[in-house]
């Protein structure tokens, strides 16, 4: 997922995405303990898709302060 497409959602789809990352996340773990896991760049790529949603998440915060 790449940060201009994150930037379109809104903030409950990016905390749907978030969540649903961390899950993800849990899962390929969970497979990598037990030795299942066939791709273990998995785990890289769902660490930077939610940094990438927690820092466009930081922005709108960031954003909606400073107009308030």
């Amino acid at each position: 997922m790449k940060a201009s497409e994150i930037k379109d959602f809104s903030v409950e789809e990016l905390n749907v995405k978030l969540k649903d990352r961390k899950d993800e996340l849990y899962r390929l773990r969970f497979q990598n303990a037990i030795n299942q896991l066939d791709n273990p760049m998995r785990i890289k790529a769902v660490k930077k898709d939610i940094a990438r949603i927690m820092t466009i998440m930081r922005q709108i915060e960031l954003s909606g302060q400073t107009e308030a």
